[in-house]
């Protein structure tokens, strides 16, 4: 198990000292500072597992201490330390998101067997999830049982809401970790390209087959595959897939080789697919084949609690100063605004906030939104040229074309007058420009 890293706290010398020589013996990485100043200073430039304070400090307390802790958003667990006797101000400390406390005085061992087991917190898998409100916490707890198993799961939810990477924690948390974890976007890839892809080919299949290439099927053999955004898969390689999953074989393009397919297959969409299949859009077979386990992630609008904690992780990411913060101003910006574009749109919004910051310090006047989710964004920074016009106005066609096809994008295309290529490569600009499609 990795070392874990503890901050201590405490303004007492003589007991900080024998703290840190009992921590590091107990193979704890530490560093000692006497007062929350110096401690401040510290979790700006490095991440810890764990912050040990003592409550009573000279300047700013460790409740105070606490509470910049969690306002920041520090990914840290925070015990306290308290004298006898002052047992309700640990109470408090509980309260307003300590982990846990303990009375002074105590044995080391009383100490150290805490901190083992928050230490075994910290290294589960799930811990590295940015994951703070309550249904999502939940939804990835249901995940982490079935990814024990077999089972086929559809995840579907809005884009940019995480559906990739509550597929990678199921992957992560399988008996398959170890093994490959292939993603096939079914979006962004072209029909005529889709099929060789995922089945692979002989040399000579096809034009321009110059050797024998292995498909995605075929490199996801003994792990997980992704099939993202699976209502996009044309019907004829619907039926093909099928028979990849009950048949549990694949065979490459032009040959007559059976190679035997042992993997877990993880779906993704982001349209109610019983509904496509209900329209004829999506094979009703294939559907209940990977609908064994459905899972739904829900938008960020709608789970607020995660907005800050990964606007804070998105501003460590981009920053180059590593104190860079949200004003308090911001933060009430940030989460009475409704994103529409949810992940995605965020780390474009904090990527931005970012650039424009001044000391150090992210203010709510250079945070910037899209202007509109349903007609084509106007860009803060983009000239007002004939170009941009032209752009804005064939948006907003192909989002008038959607609506009035049930989003079918085959009939969208014919309707346009355009590939179903050249359409998913519109779609996927105006997802960039953070537009809802």
């Amino acid at each position: 198990m990795t070392q874990s890293s503890v901050l201590l706290v405490e303004d007492d010398k003589d007991l900080l000292e024998a703290l840190t020589m009992t921590l590091q013996n107990a193979s704890f990485e530490v560093d000692a500072v006497e007062s929350s100043t110096m401690a401040l200073q510290m979790l700006r430039t490095k991440h810890y597992h764990i912050v040990l304070s003592d409550i009573q400090l000279d300047k700013m307390s460790g409740i105070d201490l606490l509470k910049f802790i969690k306002k920041q958003d520090y990914q840290t667990s925070v015990v306290l330390m308290t004298a006898y006797g002052k047992i309700d101000d640990a109470v408090f400390a509980i309260k307003n998101g300590a982990i846990d406390y303990i009375t002074k005085p105590f044995v080391a061992n009383e100490l150290i067997t805490k901190l083992n087991k928050i230490s075994q917190y910290h290294h589960h898998p799930q811990n590295n999830l940015i994951c703070h409100d309550e249904v999502m916490k939940k939804l990835f707890e249901v995940a982490a049982q079935v990814a024990k198993t077999d089972a086929s799961v559809l995840i579907s939810g809005e884009s940019g809401t995480g559906k990739e990477i509550l597929a990678r924690f199921i992957h992560d948390n399988s008996l398959r970790k170890n093994e490959p974890f292939i993603a096939i976007n079914c979006a962004a890839i072209p029909d005529n390209m889709l099929e060789a892809m995922l089945f692979g080919y002989e040399k000579g299949a096809f034009t321009g087959a110059h050797q024998s290439t292995p498909g995605k099927l075929e490199q996801g053999n003994g792990g997980t595959i992704l099939l993202d955004e699976i209502s996009e898969m044309p019907l004829a390689l619907q039926a093909k897939i099928l028979r990849v999953i009950q048949e549990k074989e694949v065979e490459r393009l032009g040959g007559n080789k059976i190679i035997k397919l042992d993997a877990r297959f993880i779906s993704t969409t982001n349209r109610a697919l019983a509904k496509e299949v209900e329209l004829g859009h999506f094979r009703k077979d294939l559907y209940f084949r990977l609908n064994v386990f459905p899972m739904y992630i829900a938008a960020l609008r709608d789970r607020k609690a995660d907005i800050i904690p990964l606007s804070n992780y998105f501003i460590k990411k981009y920053a180059s100063q590593p104190d860079m913060m949200l004003s308090e101003q911001a933060i009430e910006k940030l989460l009475n605004y409704a994103w529409h574009g949810n992940i995605r749109e965020l780390q474009n919004v904090m990527q931005r906030s970012v650039i424009l910051a001044k000391n150090n310090l992210i203010e709510p006047d250079i945070i910037l939104f899209e202007v509109s989710h349903t007609q084509p964004a106007v860009h803060a920074f983009a000239d007002d040229t004939l170009e941009n016009k032209m752009v804005d106005k064939e948006n907003a066609l192909i989002l008038q074309v959607l609506k009035e096809c049930d989003g079918h994008r085959e009939q969208s295309a014919h309707k346009l007058g355009i590939s179903t290529r050249t359409l998913r490569y519109k779609i996927s600009r105006m997802k960039k420009m953070g537009i809802q499609v």
